[in-house]
């Protein structure tokens, strides 16, 4: 996957900006303000940093060792970092993308979550 694809899948879900505060080399694209993905933009094959539930990214480090890793320079308990180079499915990836979303989602301020369901 390229990174036009895996940005335009971010952008359009609800709430997303996207920002450089880690220099040009590192896309952020975050919900309500809070990060949900990390695109390197320097390296390739495209690797993206995509949080993740603590179990369930074990499970995938094991099922996918070649293309999912510990989140690199993050939490490793609750970051993976996944390697983009065709091996799995694109909605496989876009998957791990909405669940990183979704686990951002639910962790923010009842405030946050008001604020969001009002944006079209």
């Amino acid at each position: 996957m390229d990174i036009e694809t895996f940005r335009n899948y971010c952008i359009r879900k609800k709430g997303v900006t996207e920002e450089l505060p880690f220099g040009s080399d590192n896309l952020v694209f975050k919900v309500m303000g809070r990060m949900f993905a990390l695109a390197s933009l320097d390296t390739v094959p495209l690797q993206v940093n995509l949080k993740c539930d603590p179990e369930r990214a074990i499970e995938l480090r094991e099922q996918h060792e070649e293309n999912i890793l510990p989140g690199y320079h993050m939490n490793k308990k609750h970051w993976n970092t996944v390697i983009m180079d065709g091996r799995m499915a694109k909605e496989f990836t876009f998957e791990l993308t909405r669940h990183s979303y979704n686990l951002v989602v639910a962790g923010l301020t009842r405030k946050q979550k008001r604020e969001l369901e009002k944006i079209e």
